[in-house]
């Protein structure tokens, strides 16, 4: 018998967000209206179906927001949960071929670590951009 029946037990949902590169700059695309967060950036991605690999969500996702086709999914680099949901948010390293579109979101951008400061981000991809090499936040003045 459970000795704290106040418990109470929440269903985690899996989320992976793709950390892609590019000669510096990483992929970050704005989310629309309508959705959770809309309006921040943040590293494309999404949801694991259940029975889902890593892997096989992260193609699947790309290619439906991006029009991409993954190479790559390196292991895990982060978890974070997203504050006052039930998602947590695993950033995985991703290698891609092809030009990624927007085909889900408002508009994309390849960005510097030291620009995603600058970028109003949707609060789990910021909790991971601060911990980026080279990532700047910005001074009190610059607000």
């Amino acid at each position: 018998m459970d000795a704290n029946p106040e418990r109470v037990f929440v269903r985690v949902i899996r989320v992976v967000a793709a950390v892609v590169e590019r000669e510096g700059r990483l992929l970050l695309c704005r989310r629309p209206a309508g959705k959770r967060h809309a309006g921040r950036w943040e590293f494309p991605g999404g949801k694991l179906l259940p029975e889902e690999t890593v892997a096989e969500a992260v193609r699947r996702e790309l290619a439906e927001e991006l029009a991409v086709e993954v190479l790559a999914v390196g292991e895990r680099l982060l978890a974070l949960p997203d504050p006052g949901s039930a998602f947590v948010v695993e950033f995985h390293s991703v290698k891609i071929a092809g030009e990624p579109e927007a085909l889900e979101h408002d508009v994309l951008g390849w960005f510097r670590p030291e620009e995603l400061a600058g970028l109003d981000l949707a609060p789990s991809d910021r909790a991971f951009a601060e911990r980026l090499p080279g990532y700047a936040p910005a001074r009190e003045d610059e607000r």
